[in-house]
């Protein structure tokens, strides 16, 4: 996709204004006009359409294929969370190195975590390896931030600002980062044509968002997320025993949640590679029980079920009349502290 000028950042002599770093303020002074800074905040999350909206309150970025981050920097000190709020900071190194050499004393940046592949597409499967698989301990150095919001800037809590100024201050603060830290371009024009565009480039989709919103936590709608191909978290309930496939499981069974129960949604077979198929093993074995957690009248024999503990990622192109995933691959497995939401059916 052709990219779109962006706005002009703030200037002083053709140079992007930056603040310095500061030293912590005095509390004997009240009236100075800032704001405390939050220790978390809840994220703003994008509602799924089938198709994008249009027209001229709207803008456009990518849709990032990784983990949803929030980076807080204060006065030196970096925190990298979660979604669900848990600290990650010693799992991206590289992002925390990039994030001292911003420039400001204080600010939160919200974004996503991701690892390109050859040409430069995010890889859910690349990130989760750098970690090493789901719990596990390793640091990512290869990953980095595409950074699509600014919600704490230099002592000031801008939430209630409209998206457009807040994108300003962004684009100041990162205009020449190409590090471990960059931006998330806007790109304006046709809706409908951006996310062709998308979907012709092998991304996973585009995310649609109101100029004039504020900052809300929750999904209210001011975001909207339009995908290409469909993902979306199931949990794990069993899987088939092989004789032929790799490390002995020929599919993994999924299920979705309905009201306060799991509904099977059928099974995938397909996305595997050797280790992650032989981790999957491993860790399905450790969670076996001798009834499904499921109603299940399928025909498959063999079948090894599962503590329905387990979140897959899971990649398909439709749903069949009776409620089954149809051409469905496998991701990789989610993190607890990432929050994904499981599927729910209606």
């Amino acid at each position: 996709m052709a990219k779109t000028p962006r706005s002009q950042p703030l200037q002083a002599d053709a140079q992007p204004l930056r603040s310095r770093a500061r030293k912590p303020r005095d509390p004997s002074q009240p009236k100075l006009p800032l704001d405390p800074m939050p220790a978390r905040i809840e994220p703003c999350l994008a509602l799924l359409k089938p198709r994008p909206p249009v027209g001229p309150d709207w803008t456009y970025e990518v849709k990032w294929d990784g983990y949803r981050i929030a980076l807080h920097l204060n006065n030196g000190n970096v925190r990298i969370l979660t979604r669900g709020g848990h600290d990650w900071t010693h799992r991206f190194p590289g992002i925390e190195d990039a994030a001292k050499r911003l420039g400001v004393g204080t600010a939160i940046l919200d974004g996503e975590a991701v690892v390109l592949d050859d040409e430069g597409r995010p890889d859910f499967g690349r990130l989760q390896n750098s970690l090493g698989g789901r719990g596990g301990k390793l640091p990512a150095g290869n990953a980095i931030m595409f950074a699509f919001d600014l919600l704490y800037f230099d002592g000031h809590d801008i939430r209630n600002m409209e998206l457009s100024s807040r994108r300003f201050f962004l684009e100041s603060l990162l205009r020449n980062e190409e590090g471990a830290i960059r931006l998330s371009e806007e790109v304006e024009g046709d809706g409908r044509e951006i996310f062709s565009a998308a979907c012709e480039h092998g991304l996973e989709g585009i995310i649609a968002k109101n100029k004039e919103s504020t900052y809300r936590s929750g999904r209210l709608g001011d975001w909207v997320k339009v995908k290409c191909v469909q993902s979306d978290s199931f949990i794990v309930v069993g899987y088939e025993l092989s004789t032929v496939a790799r490390s002995g499981i020929g599919s993994i069974l999924l299920a979705a949640r309905k009201g306060n129960d799991w509904i099977y949604v059928g099974n995938v077979g397909t996305g595997f590679n050797e280790s992650s198929a032989e981790y999957l093993r491993k860790t399905l074995d450790r969670i076996t029980r001798k009834t499904p957690p499921v109603r299940y009248e399928g025909r498959r024999r063999n079948l090894v079920w599962v503590q329905p503990t387990l979140i897959a990622e899971i990649e398909y192109r439709a749903w069949t009349h009776d409620g089954k995933l149809r051409h469905a691959s496998y991701k990789g497995l989610r993190e607890v502290q990432d929050s994904a939401s499981v599927y729910e059916t209606e």
